[in-house]
């Protein structure tokens, strides 16, 4: 998966100047009996994670999206142009925790052995899962903001309505805070049911990874991300788009169809609807106009934007340099922004 992941990066790749933030540490906590959604508990529940800076500093929660990890955000494109002397949020004067969600990266997921005996994990379990890591395991009572994309984009919706008071600034991107649905779901459901249906699979008991896996993983993506505009300079004759296409389909394949299987089905019920009367948190919402997940055209965030008092909605322009769904983890598109809105926040609680 990251080789694939790489071959798609470098498809896409912008220019993007590095940083020099503090090294990145890693760590291990674990959540002891953790109640999912479904009812089922864990006794002990591992969530791996990666900090910048100062924990004396203030808190930032940085979220990866679906199939990646905290570490999959240190990016030149990402971090960067946010974590350095100067930038935004410079990790000399803010402590960035950027966790590993359920069943990604290094932090617990079906493929360490119990396979579909994992419990269904939905994004409130990440979320409440995230809140004991800080709250419990780093001893954070407060974050200054919570970030993140597409699915850490959606779960700072949700953050920001959960735990009101936890948090001072929420920005997310590559998201809505309407009800998964359209052709969003659709999608996913598509991926879902490839891996459930392939022979291959044998309702998780497999020995090797079932083939079709990899096909569908790479039809959602060239479907769901990476902007028309993009995909026109990019390929404009058959000949380099067959060449496009073909390097994803045969690209090193390492992800777990399991683990890969709930990474997508965890998003089915994500509704923040009901809590966003609840967001205290000033919120900045960063979308991009070519986002194929999340068309601007439906005006479904803006309407639901209004139940959230003081919030405001950046839209990326689109043009042949942005990435459709994809823009928001280059974070030269917004920076200006960023830092003017966290400028506008209030004195730290």
């Amino acid at each position: 998966m990251r080789r694939l992941l790489a071959v798609l990066a470098m498809a896409f790749a912008l220019p993007a100047a590095a940083a020099d933030y503090p090294a990145p540490k890693q760590g291990d906590w674990v959540a002891r009996d953790f109640k999912f959604h479904t009812g089922e508990t864990m006794p002990a529940l591992k969530l791996h994670y990666t900090t910048l800076g100062d924990p004396g500093n203030p808190a930032v929660l940085m979220l990866h999206g679906t199939t990646g990890s905290g570490a999959g955000l240190l990016t030149p494109g990402f971090a960067g142009e946010l974590f350095g002397p100067g930038q935004p949020l410079d990790a000399t004067r803010y402590f960035i925790v950027m966790p590993d969600g359920i069943g990604h990266g290094q932090s617990a997921k079906p493929s360490d052995g119990l396979r579909t005996r994992f419990p269904m994990y939905d994004y409130a379990d990440m979320v409440e899962a995230h809140h004991r890591l800080l709250a419990e395991g780093l001893g954070i009572k407060h974050l200054r903001l919570v970030m993140g994309n597409s699915m850490g984009g959606m779960q700072s919706w949700l953050w920001a309505g959960m735990f009101p008071d936890f948090v001072d600034a929420a920005v997310p991107m590559a998201a809505q805070p309407t009800p998964m649905a359209a052709r969003n779901w659709m999608m996913r459901r598509l991926i879902i049911d490839t891996i459930r249906n392939d022979p291959d699979w044998n309702a998780g008991n497999y020995t090797t990874q079932p083939k079709g896996v990899q096909r569908a993983a790479v039809f959602f993506a060239t479907a769901t991300s990476g902007g028309a505009l993009a995909y026109a300079k990019l390929a404009p004759t058959r000949a380099a788009a067959d060449k496009m296409l073909d390097e994803r389909l045969h690209a090193p394949w390492k992800a777990d169809a399991n683990d890969y299987l709930y990474q997508w089905e965890s998003s089915g019920d994500y509704d923040p609807t009901p809590l966003l009367p609840r967001i205290t948190a000033r919120v900045l919402a960063i979308n991009s106009a070519d986002d194929e997940r999340n068309p601007p055209e439906t005006g479904l965030t803006e309407a639901a934007m209004k139940q959230v008092k003081g919030s405001r909605l950046y839209l990326i322009p689109a043009s042949a340099e942005t990435r459709g769904h994809g823009t928001t983890g280059n974070a030269k598109f917004y920076t200006k922004q960023l830092a003017e809105f966290l400028q506008d926040l209030p004195a730290v609680r």
